[in-house]
């Protein structure tokens, strides 16, 4: 298979088009034309389907798209470490991180990163949803609890829990629904399950106010408005001042963040030197580290 040939494939995949991969290298449209059809020859495989205002890949076309991209990417990273004598971490590093990972300590972590790699140009995004890695373009994610995805490895670096928790002056509930600050909408006879040092303990709740972050749920408790459920790290330090009050521990699985990135993808300098840099920040991946990190 002609590399150059392929590159030249993997460029019109990624622009969309052999107009726009033209003017994105500079290079004449015919000549990209001609390789990809050369390509598609020597595989005996229609890559794209040619339509009269737009180009899509084909099932096989997008195939060979996420599983030659990344790999070419590597070798020329590979190549220009070697040629200047040695594989110090360089380049685009692009990171999608979920909300409240990217408000609390996100842009204390990317900042510490470029002062420690400066020949890393980094980019964080920050979304919650399931980003598709390869369509658009990350070298890593990190996630909350995330599903088994057999195209993805990846490691766990922070654990946290969660924690009802109220002002001191908020009077606790005696058989009715005590009011509570949800993310996101919520049913008003929702029970929260909840442990206490006497064991199970559900709580009836009256969701009076709904907002989209944990930030700003952690706020509005703060100012006594009800009961939050909030990640043990984003409380510990209003719980040691005195602050809030806990009530009780939220029964079901803890809080993991995982980092992940594609299994098919030789691991670049610049992944595995955030990675180290994480593991520098959590060594322990414990809730008042984070605390302690986030404060």
């Amino acid at each position: 298979m002609d590399l150059l040939a392929l590159a030249d494939f993997n460029l019109v995949a990624r622009h969309g088009g052999f107009g726009r991969a033209a003017r994105a290298a500079g290079r004449p449209k015919a000549t990209l034309s001609r390789r990809v059809a050369e390509l598609e020859a020597d595989l005996n495989l229609r890559l794209f389907e040619r339509g009269a205002r737009d180009l899509k890949l084909t099932e096989e076309g997008r195939a060979l798209h996420e599983r030659t991209a990344a790999l070419l990417t590597e070798l020329g990273e590979t190549a220009a470490a070697i040629a200047s004598g040695g594989d110090r971490p360089r380049g685009h590093l692009r990171i999608s991180v979920p909300l409240l990972f990217s408000q609390t300590a996100m842009g204390k972590l990317a900042a510490g990163f470029a002062l420690a790699y400066p020949e890393v140009r980094l980019e964080v995004t920050t979304d919650d949803r399931a980003v598709d890695m390869i369509e658009e373009g990350y070298d890593l994610v990190i996630r909350v609890n995330p599903r088994t995805d057999e195209t993805l490895v990846g490691r766990p670096f922070l654990h946290d829990r969660l924690v009802v928790v109220g002002r001191p002056d908020l009077a606790r509930p005696d058989g009715t629904a005590v009011s509570a600050v949800v993310r996101g909408s919520a049913d008003p006879g929702n029970i929260w399950m909840m442990t206490t040092a006497r064991g199970p303990s559900p709580l009836a709740i009256d969701p009076v106010l709904s907002l989209s972050s944990l930030v700003m749920v952690r706020d509005a408790v703060r100012l006594g408005i009800g009961v939050g459920r909030l990640p043990l790290s984003l409380v510990s330090r209003d719980l040691a001042g005195g602050r809030l009050v806990q009530w009780g521990e939220v029964e079901g699985p803890d809080i993991t963040l995982w980092t992940l990135y594609p299994s098919r993808r030789l691991l670049s300098a610049r992944v595995s030197a955030f990675l180290t840099y994480l593991k520098k920040q959590f060594p322990k991946g414990t809730p008042d580290e984070l605390a302690a990190f986030i404060d």
